[in-house]
């Protein structure tokens, strides 16, 4: 697929990104380089590749599935714009 100047020009509008003019056929020859690359990878015959999610096999370690306060309550409430015996304070709602 090959993509002209105009057609590069209404990407970035749509993408609200401001491309000067003289860059717009540099940018048109590397994004039609780039669908080139994909056309040529959607060409390759996947239909007995199982999906995955990396390239190698890992386990997730377990860990103890524990509620902790972090251990440093105080540098937590110390970011709190209020706070009042160890909680953080809010403005009272009422509708």
């Amino acid at each position: 697929m090959s993509l002209d100047k105009a057609t590069v020009a209404r990407i970035a509008a749509l993408a609200r990104i401001r491309v000067p003019e003289d860059e717009l056929e540099r940018l048109a020859k590397e994004l039609s380089n780039i669908l080139g690359w994909i056309e040529q990878l959607d060409a390759v015959d996947t239909e007995n590749v199982p999906p995955m999610s990396q390239s190698t096999d890992q386990k997730l370690r377990w860990r103890e599935d524990a509620v902790t306060d972090g251990g440093i309550p105080e540098k937590v409430l110390a970011n709190a714009p209020a706070a009042r015996d160890g909680y953080f304070t809010v403005p009272k709602v009422i509708e």
